[in-house]
């Protein structure tokens, strides 16, 4: 087999990302865009000696499993890998995803992992995007979403994930650009002033924020700008945010008041939290809700324990486990993180929490070693690339009853689980999936650690 050769392959399986997987003569094809039950015409884009990737040219005989997709440049996008897969089988996929990745990286021979909590409504669920802005081929302004492991930008101003009040900011940017002769920057040159365009919706409150990234520190008419967008029911924030740099980190460290707060508000569950445009926050508080829920029952709190949360964010867990805890700890490395979390106590009248600044490796063993801080309990919720292997060693040495690992990735959470597993000290006792991102590969997991006797 050669690059561009056209082959008929049957899909019997799916990947990590979603692609869909086929085998001729036992030689597997990764083909994006199918599903299992799928007979498809594809093109072969890179050829190894053991695999191959290749491209969607024709279907020739559906997947019953297949449905119509909502959004019409799902394959130009990338960011929803599976949607045209029924609901149903999408939740199965995720399920075994989950389970294959612990035993195969984890050396769990029958990991204890629960069907996937799903959602009933899995569209509109995203209450943050970001969208580049730049110009087409045609030198038109165009804002939307960069196809997959490309910065080509794929011009839509609606997402099927997203809020519908997306499309309405996007478009009221796009001809306000147009009038007052803005130029979107441009990765090339390093020149013009818009960059990307932050929108977040608290969905408990309606609050709505917008954030103006920007290749400087001033924009032109901005009040008549915000004019506009105030006239949109439930504005409450409107930022810029500076990055003058030369690089794909989206957001600036800078940002700079233009009207309204500085934040917006939103609730899971009771608990109120104040988010700013540079704290994580999930992206789905439907589900969020569902995946905390998760956590402190796993926690099992009786009220006399000390727990930490490595990785808090802006609190949101830290603040859910207080009030069934002793006390509680939270470790954070963003700055503006770490205010909003002291901030979301003080606006829930939380007093038995404390937040720390700085790495989770790092502030983790010097209060434990120095300062003889102890842990019943420890939550960890790390980024997608897992926990430091130093921060892994103190919470073994901290020895807590409990470790709950709220992970973002099946590898790594798989990876870390295997480490703290590795003495037998602990013992994997469930994994609950939970479907944060309904039409991607993505998929969350709560995992409970029990300390061996």
């Amino acid at each position: 087999m050669k690059k561009n050769d056209l082959v008929e392959v049957t899909i019997e399986s799916m990947g990590s990302a979603g692609e869909g997987i086929g085998k001729m003569d036992g030689y597997p094809l990764f083909v994006k865009d199918t599903f299992p039950g799928d007979k498809a015409r594809v093109s072969l884009t890179k050829v190894k000696k053991t695999y191959a990737f290749a491209r969607l040219v024709e279907l020739l005989e559906p997947s019953p499993d297949r449905e119509e997709p909502r959004c019409a440049q799902h394959r130009r996008c990338g960011g929803c890998q599976i949607q045209g897969l029924s609901y149903e089988k999408q939740l199965l996929y995720k399920e075994e995803k989950v389970r294959e990745d612990l035993k195969r990286l984890g050396g769990f021979i029958d990991p204890p992992v629960g069907p996937v909590l799903g959602m009933d409504e899995p569209y509109r669920y995203r209450n943050k995007a970001q969208f580049p802005f730049g110009k087409d081929k045609e030198g038109r302004i165009v804002t939307g979403f960069y196809a997959g492991r490309t910065h080509s930008i794929v011009p839509e101003t609606d997402c099927a994930l997203g809020i519908r009040e997306n499309q309405t900011i996007l478009k009221m940017i796009l001809d306000f650009l147009n009038e007052h002769h803005i130029e979107p920057y441009d990765e090339n040159t390093g020149k013009g002033l818009l960059r990307h365009v932050l929108i977040r919706k608290g969905f408990a409150t309606g609050e709505i924020m917008v954030s103006l990234v920007i290749n400087g520190r001033k924009f032109p008419q901005i009040e008549k700008l915000a004019d506009r967008l105030f006239m949109i029911p439930g504005m409450t924030s409107l930022t810029l945010n500076v990055n003058q740099k030369n690089t794909n980190v989206i957001l600036g460290d800078e940002i700079i008041p233009v009207r309204g707060q500085t934040y917006i508000t939103d609730k899971i569950g009771d608990i109120s939290y104040r988010i700013s445009p540079l704290s994580f926050y999930q992206v789905n508080p439907v589900q969020t809700e569902k995946l905390y829920r998760t956590a402190l029952e796993y926690a099992g709190l009786s009220g006399q324990e000390t727990v930490w949360e490595l990785y808090c964010g802006i609190g949101t867990i830290s603040l859910f486990l207080a009030r069934s805890a002793k006390k509680v700890y939270g470790v954070e490395i963003v700055p503006q993180a770490v205010e909003d979390a002291k901030h979301n106590a003080e606006l829930n009248g939380i007093s038995n929490v404390e937040f720390y600044l700085g790495k989770a490796e790092e502030v983790l063993p010097e209060k434990y070693e120095k300062e003889g801080i102890h842990a019943d309990v420890i939550v960890i919720d790390p980024p997608r690339k897992g926990c430091d292997s130093a921060c892994l060693e103190t919470m073994l040495a901290m020895a807590p009853e409990r470790i709950v690992y709220v992970s973002c990735d099946p590898a790594t959470f798989a990876r870390d689980l295997k480490l703290l597993c590795a003495d037998g000290s602990y013992e994997l006792t469930k994994v609950q999936p939970v479907d944060m991102f309904p039409q991607t590969a993505g998929v969350e997991n709560v995992g409970l650690l029990v300390r061996r006797k």
